[in-house]
Formats: structure tokens, C-alpha cells, sequence
């Protein structure tokens, strides 16, 4: 009977083990089964939303937004590339920018400081004595006075000087009152310089014919010779006026413009002065005949000659 009672212990203490072990693996295979997929399943639906969420902020990122794909239409496209071509056509068709200011004044006020550089570099001695009888700065007047008339061609090119610049300060007159020749502002300066050439050309004719007649040749070419030299330093002293009148605006124009007045005025008074001593000394003559003679060879041809431009013109 023992024996009968231990082999059934042991068949029931070895089917309770088996039965653990069964239930056991039956818990290890549901969680298995039921379990661990479905964490898994959880854990890879929420790495996909996950990366989907990631992707579509990428996405978003890369898309244009409203502006980017306001520039990127089509039509904001076809706008640039006409643009760009009207910018090629511009620079490639432009025209060339042409100026109408004062350039060609310019160059020849240059040329007119360069010509009085030239003639003062190539007749040095003439315009020593030049400026020695202008100011009067020898006893021995009659010497360099022969000297002077002893050299021809430094006296005509300085007398055409003279021409050119007076022309072209007449011409700026003209402008200043409104008192145009003509409109076009180097015709009228060709106008002012051929009527001052003819001016003094009738008044040389006329005094040296005078001095013949009259037998009054030293008085007359006395005169003759002074009123050159005033006409020779007038040329050189309105380069600088010329260059301010040509380029200064107001108020300096006017003010330059009342300096030169009184600097040419200066300049006809003491012509009147010395131009009075010596005749003076050819000629028994008083102040008031020679006042007289200044009024009706001096003033009235060049008021004559004005009036007759304004009635042509």
C-alpha cells in the first residue's frame, strides 16, 4: 500500500509540474502573441505619424508660400524676362547722351589764355616795353615808342587780340540786355568782332588821312599810337572778366559785370589823359575842342553804328 501511495504522489507531483510548466508557456505565448505585438504595432504607428508629421513639415518647408508662388507664377515669370530683355534692349540701343552746356565757350576761352601765353612768350621784349610805356615807367618815351612802332607783327596779332576778346565781351552784353543780333550766340560774337575790327579800321584810315590833310601827321600818329596801346592792355585785362562773365551766375555776374565797367572806364580816362598831353604838344589845342573832338569821333560812331544794327536786326 505504501508503495501504491508514493507511485501515485509522484504521478501527481509530476502532472502539477507538468500543468505549471504548460501554464506557463501558455502565459509566454500570450504575451508573445497577444502582448508584445501589439506594443509593437503601437510603437511603429506611432514612429509613422511620427516621420509623416516630420515629412510633411519638410515638405512644407520646401513648398513656396504665398509670395514665393506669386513670383513663381507664370505671369510674374514672362514680367522678369521682359524686364531683363528691356534692360539688354536699354543698354544695348541706348542713345548717347549729348551736351549743350557751355563747352565749346569753354575750349575757346582756353584757346584764348593759350594765344596770349604764346604771344607773350614769343615777343618778351615787346611787352616789356609794352607795359613800360603803359605805366610810364621810363623818361625815354620816344625811344621805346619807336621801338614799339619798329615791330609790326607783334602789333597786329596783339590788335587782333584785341578784337577777339572785346568782340566776345560785346557779345556778352548783348546777351546781359536782351539785345540779341541774331540767335545764335557765336554768330553774333562774329557780328561784334567784324564791326569792332571795321570801327577801328575806318578810324585809322580817317585820322591818317586827317594828319595828311592837315599836315597834323606827329599829332595824328601820336594819337593813333595811344590808342592802340589802350586797345592792346584792354584785350589783356578782360581775359579775366571774360572768364567769370562766361560761367559766374548771380550776384557775381553782376558785380563782375560793374567791375569791368569801371575798370574799362579807368582805362578810356587815361587814354583821354594821355592821349590830351600829347597831342597837346603837336597842336595849340584847349581841354573843351578836344572834349568836343572825343564826343564826335569816339561816342557818335559807335552810337550810329548801334542804331543802325538795331534798325537791320
Amino acid at each position: 500500500m505504501k508503495h501504491c501511495y508514493l507511485i501515485l504522489f509522484c504521478c501527481l507531483f509530476t502532472a502539477a509540474i507538468f500543468a505549471q510548466a504548460g501554464s506557463a508557456v501558455a502565459k509566454k505565448d500570450s504575451i508573445r502573441k497577444d502582448n508584445i505585438p501589439g506594443k509593437l504595432d503601437s510603437l511603429r504607428i506611432k514612429d509613422f505619424t511620427a516621420m509623416a508629421d516630420s515629412l510633411s513639415s519638410i515638405t512644407d518647408s520646401l513648398l513656396p508660400n504665398d509670395s514665393q508662388r506669386a513670383l513663381l507664377s507664370p505671369h510674374s515669370l514672362q514680367e522678369k524676362k521682359e524686364i531683363k530683355v528691356s534692360a539688354i534692349d536699354f543698354t544695348k540701343e541706348g542713345e548717347k547722351k549729348s551736351f549743350t552746356g557751355k563747352e565749346l565757350l569753354f575750349y575757346y576761352l582756353v584757346f584764348l589764355f593759350l594765344l596770349f601765353g604764346l604771344l607773350r612768350r614769343a615777343f618778351e621784349k615787346y611787352f616789356t616795353d609794352l607795359f613800360r610805356v603803359f605805366f610810364r615807367t621810363t623818361l625815354k618815351q620816344k625811344q621805346v615808342r619807336e621801338q614799339l612802332l619798329q615791330s609790326p607783327l607783334p602789333s597786329v596779332f596783339m590788335n587782333g587780340f584785341f578784337v577777339l576778346s572785346a568782340g566776345l565781351y560785346i557779345n556778352f552784353l548783348l546777351q546781359h540786355f536782351q539785345i540779341p543780333v541774331t540767335e545764335n550766340f557765336w554768330l553774333q560774337y562774329l557780328w561784334c568782332a567784324g564791326g569792332l575790327s571795321t570801327i577801328y579800321l575806318v578810324k585809322f584810315i580817317g585820322l591818317k588821312i586827317t594828319g595828311w590833310l592837315f599836315n597834323l601827321k606827329e599829332a595824328t600818329d601820336s594819337y593813333i599810337f595811344i590808342v592802340f596801346i589802350i586797345n592792346k592792355m584792354l584785350g589783356i585785362m578782360l581775359l579775366p572778366f571774360l572768364l567769370l562773365l562766361a560761367f559766374a551766375r548771380e550776384p557775381l555776374y553782376s558785380g563782375v559785370l560793374v567791375l569791368s565797367w569801371v575798370a574799362i572806364a579807368l582805362l578810356l580816362i587815361y587814354r583821354f589823359i594821355l592821349s590830351y598831353q600829347a597831342v597837346r604838344k603837336e597842336v595849340k589845342l584847349n581841354s573843351f575842342h578836344f572834349i568836343l573832338y572825343v564826343f564826335a569821333f569816339e561816342l557818335i560812331p559807335l552810337l550810329l553804328i548801334y542804331k543802325l544794327l538795331m534798325v537791320i536786326f
